[in-house]
């Protein structure tokens, strides 16, 4: 629970500084009729929507495991984040429609020192909270904070955006601000992709550890003769683990027992994040025959 603690409470504290990024870039962008600068506020307010998802994405993977969810909920944590990229693709389609607007009904936005005050102390704001929040996502192995450091992290590169099209338009280029909202649109697409790319590996099961790692650390524990079958899966934090090993079947069911014990210690103190392990049990021969005949079929395959 204290992990569920930690990524709530940062949601709540960076929320509150992205709604307040948000009215202060959108309210002043409608003001001196910038649209770069308005959508960028639109972006900040769309961080703050994605950190709400988060909020309620985190409570519910923070449910214990029950009698319909035997594995947890931890899954809601990377669900959420979907709804993170789903809004960002919303974001991009409305600012779409703005820039193609202020193409054809061109609009010159005031400049003023101001403007450029206020985006230098939100991107100032912006970096330091998608540096915190990326840095402690990694630590926790957290898939929502994580996504949301990128989706604030590509509103650092729309502020800079934002600075440069201020500077064109001072330069009597007025275009440049529609322009560099599109170019604003495409940082937050890519951003949205990424985080589905990462999302989808959690949702669709892929192997979160590498084979040769676990294999490494069963065979070293004493009376293991081989493994393989080694599948792997989850959050970064929440792994699940099963493996076949083979014993010698000499052994007595409580002595084979407790080297599946061993196995599943071994692996769960030197590998972080790892949940569960499930070791199942086959006779050293039959093991080792298992073993050989997925070698040789694999080298059947390469020959064909």
């Amino acid at each position: 629970m204290a992990y569920y603690d930690t990524v709530r409470r940062t949601l709540i504290m960076i929320l509150t500084l992205n709604l307040s990024v948000a009215l202060l870039k959108g309210s002043y962008g409608l003001f001196t009729n910038s649209l770069s600068m308005s959508a960028d506020g639109l972006h900040s307010l769309f961080d703050s929507s994605s950190n709400i998802i988060g909020l309620v994405g985190i409570t519910l993977a923070s449910r214990p495991p029950d009698e319909e969810h035997p594995y947890g909920h931890a899954k809601f944590e990377t669900f959420a984040s979907v709804g993170v990229a789903v809004l960002l693709f919303a974001t991009c389609f409305f600012l779409i429609l703005q820039a193609a607007d202020r193409f054809q009904n061109p609009l010159s936005p005031r400049v003023t020192q101001l403007s450029f005050t206020i985006m230098a102390v939100t991107l100032i704001i912006n970096i330091a909270v998608s540096t915190y929040e990326n840095m402690l996502g990694k630590k926790l192995g957290s898939t929502i904070l994580v996504a949301d450091s990128l989706h604030t992290r590509s509103d650092i590169f729309a502020s800079a955006g934002v600075i440069l099209g201020f500077v064109a338009v001072k330069m009597g280029y007025p275009l440049a601000d529609p322009a560099i909202a599109l170019f604003i649109c495409l940082l937050i697409a890519l951003t949205g992709l990424q985080i589905m790319r990462d999302s989808s590996k959690v949702l669709l099961d892929r192997a979160a550890i590498d084979k040769k790692m676990i294999a490494d650390l069963a065979r070293s524990v004493a009376g293991v003769g081989s493994c393989h079958n080694i599948r792997t899966r989850g959050p970064a934090g929440e792994v699940y683990v099963d493996l076949h090993i083979g014993v010698d079947p000499s052994l007595s069911i409580d002595e084979a027992h407790e080297v599946g014990n061993a196995v599943e210690l071994v692996i769960k103190s030197s590998i972080e994040g790892v949940k569960d392990v499930l070791v199942h049990l086959e006779p050293w021969d039959e093991a080792a025959r298992a073993e050989n005949e997925k070698v040789s079929n694999i080298r059947q395959r390469m020959n064909r």
